[in-house]
């Protein structure tokens, strides 16, 4: 496998989730739930989380584990739940933090879910937002980066579940 091209650069990274943390948390409180998607959206939601934790938002934490891709580079079409919710939600705000905004079938079932279990309100955050060409069931509340349509590896995106762990997103096309 070759190496990536690096895109966006580990500095500039931090300094988009430190401005997407002071967008969010006057939205939040400190009976949020951040919501993680697995098993991409652990990088940024721990950046996240922290960062918001800087700014006096100390939000509780629960994950979903869905499955849109598999091993492949393009969606499966459908959204397999690997690991339900553990926390209640109920009459609570959740913000869900996944990495990559791509087809929205991920982020719009988690919607569903978190909804379904009863959230008073449901926020969304993603790192990066790649152009789509067809319109897309839900656009994300909050972005950090407006992304190429480019197949991106890093910082949580992975190519057949390696790279997550470059501390860059990089390309791989």
């Amino acid at each position: 496998m070759a190496d990536p091209t690096v895109l966006l650069p580990e500095a500039e990274i931090a300094e988009r989730v430190a401005k997407m943390a002071g967008v969010i948390a006057p939205r939040v409180d400190d009976e949020t739930v951040a919501v993680c998607l697995l098993t991409g959206g652990l990088w940024f939601c721990a950046d996240l989380t922290r960062a918001l934790a800087r700014l006096g938002r100390n939000l509780s934490f629960d994950a979903l584990w869905l499955a849109s891709y598999g091993d492949e580079r393009a969606s499966l079409g459908r959204c397999e739940v690997r690991a339900d919710l553990q926390r209640p939600l109920h009459g609570r705000k959740a913000l869900i933090v996944d990495d990559v905004f791509d087809t929205g079938l991920s982020l719009s079932e988690a919607a569903r879910l978190v909804r379904d279990a009863g959230a008073a309100e449901v926020l969304t955050a993603v790192f990066a937002r790649k152009p789509w060409p067809t319109p897309r069931a839900i656009e994300p509340d909050f972005v950090g980066w407006e992304a190429p349509a480019r197949f991106l590896v890093g910082y949580g995106m992975d190519a057949a579940g390696t790279l997550r762990g470059l501390p860059y997103v990089g390309a791989l096309d």
